[in-house]
């Protein structure tokens, strides 16, 4: 009898700590044996980087298969490179740390993976926006999978009422990628007798994912409209991005109108496109589709940042939200009777209220010393409680003038300057306008955060005029906001501004 053909079905679930990859491996070991697989499972643990993350392992054997053959398989300990048939991760960078490690490839890997994120601790400890770029992974995973099976499972989970194990369940199950009945797969859910009704539900809608049926609808640009302007003032701009802005920047512009729009008002929503259209005109004359329109897309994105920079009405605007206060009781699951306490802690220094005021009395008011001992303390402000809401509440309404504020005209008239050079830069040479674009994200936070940001990028743009120039500027330029990006006390900068060569005047 020659040797058989038949090889295991090898699966790795990919999981953090509790998000229940142990209990999808049970579920999985058990939907096997019962559709009449042998299976073999194991774990291996990780550094706790992101609350533990563990790859889940399970090699599956037909039971008529080891019948036939008179003998017992060989099954792995361990996912080998090349060698998987099925992954299954928790979180983006779970799937993207899966196609790193081999465990997928072209012509055999099924990849189902949640969209969301849960951030490193590198990522949130990062000074500028440290996250990881979930574009390239999702590109990654489609190049490299047999299918890509993708979509929001911490989302998908909340609307079934239960935990994204039951998701990633569903989703195992509606992929077709295992020889497993789906009724099979439903009665492991009810033989554990836990939760059976919502871990029924929200596999459903796993499994209703994965195979295509009635997909979560992707973010369409109207989410704009949900903003404090009527959704028709908005559609003219909207129009205004499909007509004016390459489609690359397109999703960045999107964003950056709905953050304007929320955080001033519908012309200020308009000053920030007429920007970005001028910026259009210097992105195709001196790079264009050559550089891949990188300049308009960094700056659509940066743009709409600095625009909407952290002062005190915008900080007290985010502080009484009612997502805010949402967010908070579902963090501690509290019951709609259950009363949450929120004390927010608040330091406003003479500088930040100088800030808030008109222009002329800002700049006297910044000037007055004696001021200071008025602010020399931080307070505690409880915003579940009537007066402290309504204090706070009061201060968000101050938007309505914000344009007569000394911070606001200093802003601008530097967002400006910044726009300038970038103009006259990209005529020179595009790709060091590009890094310059992405120094922006230097400058933000509130209060001293933000003043050693702005410090910082004032340093790399007096260095810039003082004669970084020639060849190998962009990267200079990008050493420079590294360096500045290393430490809160800006040493590294010092010396690497020491190092920097400077064109003699």
């Amino acid at each position: 009898m020659g040797s058989s053909t038949v090889r295991p079905i090898n699966i790795a679930i990919m999981a953090l700590g509790g998000q229940g990859g142990g209990v999808m491996a049970d579920w999985t070991v058990r939907a096997a044996e019962l559709a009449g697989f042998r299976a073999q499972y194991t774990s291996v643990q990780g550094v706790a980087q992101r609350t533990g993350a563990t790859i889940y392992y399970i090699e599956l054997f037909p039971e008529t298969e080891i019948a036939t053959r008179g003998k017992e398989p060989v099954l792995a300990l361990m996912p080998v490179p090349g060698d998987v048939d099925v992954v299954v991760a928790s979180e983006l960078m779970e799937a993207g740390r899966a196609v790193m490690r081999g465990f997928v490839t072209p012509e055999r890997t099924t990849l189902i993976g949640s969209t969301h994120r849960v951030f490193a601790i590198a990522e949130k400890i990062a000074m500028a926006d440290g996250r990881a770029d979930g574009g390239a992974v999702h590109e990654a995973a489609q190049a490299r999978g047999k299918r890509w099976i993708s979509f929001d499972m911490e989302a998908t989970a909340r609307e079934g009422g239960s935990v994204i194990s039951a998701v990633m369940f569903g989703a195992l199950a509606g992929s077709g990628a295992l020889p497993i009945p789906r009724d099979v797969f439903e009665a492991v859910i009810r033989e554990s007798g836990k939760t059976v009704a919502a871990n029924l539900a929200t596999f459903a809608l796993g499994f209703d994912r994965a195979s295509g049926i009635g997909a979560a609808a992707a973010p369409v640009a109207a989410e704009v409209a949900a903003t404090p302007v009527p959704p028709a003032a908005v559609k003219p701009l909207l129009a205004r991005i499909e007509a004016e802005l390459p489609f690359i920047a397109r999703e960045f512009a999107i964003e950056g109108l709905r953050r304007t729009l929320d955080f001033q008002d519908l012309r200020y929503g308009a000053l920030y496109l007429d920007r970005l259209q001028q910026a259009a005109a210097w992105d195709a004359d001196h790079g264009g589709t050559t550089r891949r329109h990188e300049l308009i897309r960094e700056l659509a994105r940066h743009l709409a940042l600095w625009m909407t920079f952290d002062d005190t009405f915008r900080v007290a605007d985010l502080k009484t939200r009612k997502s805010r206060f949402e967010r908070f009781r579902a963090e501690v699951n509290a019951a709609p009777d259950q009363i949450v306490a929120v004390t927010e802690f608040m330091h406003p220094r003479l500088n930040e209220v100088a800030d808030s005021l008109p222009a002329g009395l800002g700049r006297w008011a910044a000037q007055q010393a004696w001021l200071g001992r008025w602010f020399a303390k931080g307070r505690k402000v409880e915003t579940s409680s009537l007066r402290g809401f309504l204090m706070l509440s009061l201060l968000a309404n101050g938007r309505r003038w914000r344009r007569s504020t000394l911070r606001f005209q200093r802003e601008d008239a530097a967002i400006a300057a910044w726009l300038e050079r970038v103009r006259q830069l990209a005529a020179s040479d595009y790709a060091a306008a590009v890094e310059l674009v992405r120094c922006q994200k230097l400058i933000r936070g509130y209060g001293e955060t933000h003043e050693r940001g702005a410090r910082n990028f004032a340093l790399i743009v007096a260095a810039l005029d003082a004669g970084i120039h020639g060849a190998g500027m962009a990267a200079r330029i990008r050493r420079l906001r590294e360096a500045a990006l290393a430490d809160e006390k800006g040493t590294r900068l010092t010396e690497v501004l020491a190092e920097v060569p400077v064109r003699a005047a």
